[in-house]
C-alpha cells in the first residue's frame, strides 16, 4: 500500500545582488515615485503657506515638474522595458541605463539653480536621448509601427525646450502652450499604451472579459487626440476645441466600454487601469464646458493629471514591476491602498473644486497629501522589488 505524502510547494530563494539597472522600469519608477511624492509635498506645502515657496510660488514650475519630470520618467521606464520585449534587442541598462538616470536627476536637480538655460538644456536633451536609445532596437528590428514612440519623445523633449525658454522671457512663446502640447502628447501616448495592453491585461486575468478593440474606433479615438495636439498647438477657437473634445470623448467612450470595465471589480490589477482610462474620458469631456467658458478649465487638466496620468501610471508601475520581477499578478493590501489613495486624490482634486469652490485651498491640500502618499507607499513596497533580481532567475 502507498501513503500518498503531502508535499510542500517549493517556493523560490529569494535572488541576491544589485539589479536596479538590469532594466528601464527599475531605475525609473523607484525616482519618478519618489519625486511625485515629494515633488507634490513641497508643492502644496507651499502654495497652502506651510513650507517656503519651492517652486519660487510658480505654478508652471510645477506643472513642468509633474509632466516632463514625473510623468516623463515613468513613460521612458515602461518604453525601455517593452522596447526589449517587442525589439527582442537590448535597451539600456547598466551603466548605460544609470546614465539616464543621471541625466534625468540633474533635469530637476538643474530646475532650482539660478543657472535657467543649463536647466532647460539638460531636462530637454533627456527625452531626445531616450529617444535616440529606443530608435536603434527598433530599427534593428524592423518595428515600424513603434517608429512614432521615437518621434513623440523628440516632440517631448521640444515642448519642454520651448516652456523653459518661454518661462525664462528667452523666447516669446506662452509657457501654458509648451505645457498643454506635453500634456497633450502624454495623453496620445497612454491612449496607444493603453489600447494594446488593458484588453489584453483584462482577457489574461478575467476568463471571459472579451475585451475587444475594433479598427474604427481605434482609428476615430486615437486620431482625434492627433487633430487635438494640432488644434491646441495651432490655438484654434474654443468652439472648434470644444467641437474636437466632443469627439474624441464620444470615441474614447466606445473604445472604453468595448474592454467591458464592469467586469473587472475583483482584479485591482486591472480596475486601476480602466479607472485610468475612465478619466481620459472624463478630461476629454470636462474641456468641452472648459474651452467654452462654463468651468474652470484646470478641472479637465486635473482630470488628466491627478486622474488619468495617476491611475494609469501607478497601475502600470505596479503590473509591470511585478511581472517584470517574477512576482505573483496579485495586488495585495498595500497595492489596493496606493490606487484607493490616488483615486480619492483625483476625485478630491476635480470634483471638489466644482462643488464647494469656497474650499478650494483645502482640496487642493487633500488631494495633494493623497497623491503623495499613494506614490510614497509605491516607492515603500517596491524599493526592495526593484533593486534585487527576478526571483525566477530570468535576465531583467
Amino acid at each position: 500500500m502507498t501513503v500518498a505524502r503531502h508535499v510542500l510547494p517549493v517556493m523560490p530563494v529569494p535572488a541576491r545582488g544589485f539589479a536596479l539597472f538590469a532594466l528601464g522600469f527599475r531605475p525609473f519608477y523607484f525616482v519618478a515615485s519618489v519625486f511625485a511624492a515629494l515633488s507634490v509635498v513641497l508643492w502644496i506645502g507651499g502654495y497652502a503657506g506651510f513650507l517656503p515657496l519651492v517652486y519660487d510660488g510658480n505654478p508652471v514650475r510645477h506643472a513642468h515638474e509633474m509632466i516632463y519630470g514625473f510623468a516623463v520618467a515613468v513613460i521612458v521606464g515602461f518604453l525601455f522595458t517593452a522596447g526589449r520585449n517587442w525589439s527582442n534587442r537590448p535597451t539600456p541598462h547598466g551603466p548605460l541605463l544609470a546614465a539616464f538616470v543621471a541625466l534625468w536627476l540633474a533635469g530637476r536637480l538643474l530646475a532650482f539653480t539660478p543657472w535657467t538655460m543649463a536647466a532647460a538644456l539638460v531636462s530637454a536633451s533627456f527625452p531626445v536621448a531616450a529617444a535616440a536609445a529606443l530608435a536603434v532596437p527598433f530599427v534593428q528590428a524592423g518595428l515600424r509601427r513603434n517608429y512614432f514612440f521615437v518621434g513623440l519623445l523628440v516632440a517631448i523633449g521640444a515642448a519642454d525646450l520651448g516652456v523653459q525658454l518661454a518661462s525664462s522671457g528667452v523666447v516669446a512663446w506662452p509657457a501654458q502652450a509648451g505645457l498643454h502640447a506635453g500634456l497633450d502628447i502624454v495623453l496620445l501616448i497612454m491612449a496607444v499604451i493603453g489600447g494594446r495592453v488593458i484588453p489584453m491585461f483584462t482577457n489574461n486575468a478575467i476568463p471571459g472579459a472579451g475585451a475587444t478593440r475594433r479598427p474604427a474606433v481605434e482609428i476615430v479615438a486615437l486620431g482625434s487626440l492627433v487633430v487635438l495636439m494640432a488644434a491646441d498647438v495651432l490655438s484654434v477657437p474654443p468652439v472648434a476645441l470644444a467641437s474636437i473634445c466632443a469627439v474624441a470623448a464620444a470615441a474614447h467612450v466606445v473604445r472604453f466600454a468595448l474592454w467591458h470595465p464592469w467586469r473587472t471589480a475583483r482584479q485591482p490589477l486591472v480596475w486601476i487601469l480602466h479607472l485610468g482610462y475612465a478619466w481620459i474620458v472624463v478630461h476629454l469631456a470636462l474641456r468641452v464646458p472648459g474651452e467654452l467658458g462654463g468651468m474652470p478649465a484646470t478641472l479637465a487638466t486635473h482630470a488628466l493629471t491627478a486622474g488619468a496620468i495617476g491611475c494609469l501610471t501607478l497601475g502600470m508601475m505596479t503590473r509591470t514591476a511585478r511581472g517584470h520581477t517574477g512576482l505573483p499578478l496579485v495586488a495585495g493590501r498595500g497595492e489596493i491602498a496606493c490606487y484607493a489613495l490616488v483615486g480619492i486624490a483625483a476625485f478630491v482634486r476635480v470634483f471638489c473644486p466644482m462643488l464647494a469652490p469656497s474650499h478650494y485651498v483645502a482640496a487642493v491640500v487633500v488631494s495633494g497629501l493623497c497623491w503623495a502618499a499613494a506614490f510614497g507607499t509605491y516607492a515603500f513596497l517596491y524599493a526592495p522589488v526593484l533593486v534585487r533580481p527576478r526571483l525566477d532567475g530570468r535576465p531583467g
